[in-house]
């Protein structure tokens, strides 16, 4: 009987890019790759590391960003709210390398007694190789689990150490190492910058080689290398585009057919007035994955999708209905009524229910608003933009509008072509009930 070596099971580890049809077209990552990302002027490669590096925080992995290239300060901003998370280290060789020591750079660590969030070392000396390398493996020494590297760049060690012959040996003592200690680690290069010999020595090395071009101005993307996968891409162009900090394949869209659950889910939450941040925060999920859904990059679980479509008051089977109209479609009994959820305000105040199907192809949205007696409501039940109608049918109200009250009493109308209320304060002692339209744009 065979038997399983570390090193077999250490192979078919996967983990995620980050970006699903890449790992789709790659056949993911393993534990040990070290991944060689070849870089065009406005190739989008510093997004598929933002991708990379949220991936890994977001599984609670150690990463840490060598960066030659840039400041820390640099990095931080290009890493946002990403850049405070404890599981994240800048390992800076700039300040001290091509930033020349300079004040301007050294600023960044005057703290002036403020909480820092940040977890950055400077290097004193990144000029040596060897001392590079010392720290890498002296940070990875204090962490646990697989730990994941983005090195910034290969291009920016050749231009402090003065050649390629230094980088290639740092690259060549250094990627084997990374390998066995079962990380992953993501190199830049410009490609324009070095050598055919050199990326050719470093090519024979890494297990993954992805080269990123720019061609009468399409982004391309091509698997050089993919070392013990059995991927049926190599070396082919694959057209992709940066949308919404997303990155977004050409494939993709020619896979889509008739059923576009992204697009459903996307007109059902506008149809709500719901930001995917709202959205996100009912079903607790990330905004990044609403946004993703929404593109069809990803599909959400069962789970998950039973809370959207309960976030968004319709049932589960709307989405996967052809169409909204039904046989008896003219007629909409009381008993059938969607529940419409209000921006912010609890079941206490106020409620309100859809007078048709959520489904149905209209240019109109007609609820019924009710809000309880003495109940004040801080802005506006519903999030729109564009032409509303209500008509109150029982009860007393006061809407607010730029600091101004006005009285709304039952059979009054109101028409707001823009203008959006900063409050409502029910001013009788019985519910009132608003029958609210708006226009959909």
């Amino acid at each position: 009987m065979p038997t399983t070596t570390a090193s077999d099971s250490v192979k078919k580890k996967r983990v995620s890019s980050g970006i699903p049809e890449l790992d789709r077209l790659l056949g993911d990552l393993f534990i040990g790759d070290n991944v060689l990302w070849y870089e065009d002027a406005g190739s989008f490669s510093a997004i598929f590391c933002l991708k990379f590096i949220r991936e890994t925080l977001a599984r609670k992995k150690p990463l840490i960003y060598v960066t030659f290239d840039r400041s820390p300060k640099n990095v931080v901003s290009f890493l946002g709210t990403l850049a405070e998370s404890q599981n994240l280290t800048i390992l800076d060789c700039f300040t001290n390398g091509k930033g020349d020591r300079s004040e301007v750079f050294n600023k960044f660590y005057e703290k002036d007694g403020a909480l820092w969030p940040y977890q950055v070392i400077k290097l004193n000396d990144p000029s040596n190789p060897g001392h590079v390398g010392e720290a890498i493996y002296g940070l990875h020494s204090n962490l646990s689990g697989d730990v994941h590297f983005i090195l910034d760049s290969l291009t920016g060690m050749q231009a402090l150490w003065g050649g390629e012959e230094q980088v290639l040996q740092f690259y060549a003592r250094t990627c084997p190492r990374l390998y066995e200690l079962e990380t992953i680690a993501y190199w830049l290069i410009e490609k324009g910058a070095h050598s055919n010999r050199l990326k050719a020595n470093i090519n024979k090395i890494a297990q993954v080689a992805i080269d990123l071009s720019v061609r009468r101005g399409k982004s391309m993307l091509k698997i050089v290398k993919a070392e013990k996968r059995n991927s049926k891409f190599l070396n082919e162009q694959h057209e992709y585009a940066c949308e919404d900090s997303d990155i977004v394949f050409e494939s993709q869209r020619q896979e889509k057919g008739k059923f576009d659950l992204g697009a459903k889910i996307k007109s059902f939450r506008l149809l709500r007035g719901l930001s995917q941040k709202r959205l996100a925060d009912l079903t607790g999920v990330t905004p990044s994955t609403i946004s993703q859904v929404e593109k069809n990059l990803i599909y959400p679980s069962l789970p998950a999708l039973f809370r959207i479509a309960e976030s968004l008051a319709i049932d589960m089977a709307t989405f996967f209905k052809e169409h909204g109209l039904t046989k008896n479609s003219l007629v909409h009994p009381v008993d059938k009524r969607s529940p419409l959820p209000l921006d912010k305000i609890t079941k206490d105040k106020a409620t309100a229910e859809l007078l048709m199907p959520p489904d149905l192809a209209t240019g109109l949205q007609a609820a019924i608003v009710r809000i309880r007696p003495g109940k004040k409501l801080v802005g506006h039940f519903v999030v729109h933009k564009g032409e509303e109608f209500g008509y109150l049918l029982t009860g007393r109200l006061e809407m607010t509008i730029d600091n101004e009250s006005y009285e709304v009493n039952p059979g009054d109308a109101v028409f707001l072509p823009k203008d959006t209320p900063g409050g409502w304060r029910n001013t009788g002692e019985a519910v009132a009930d608003l029958l609210w339209i708006t226009v959909r744009g």
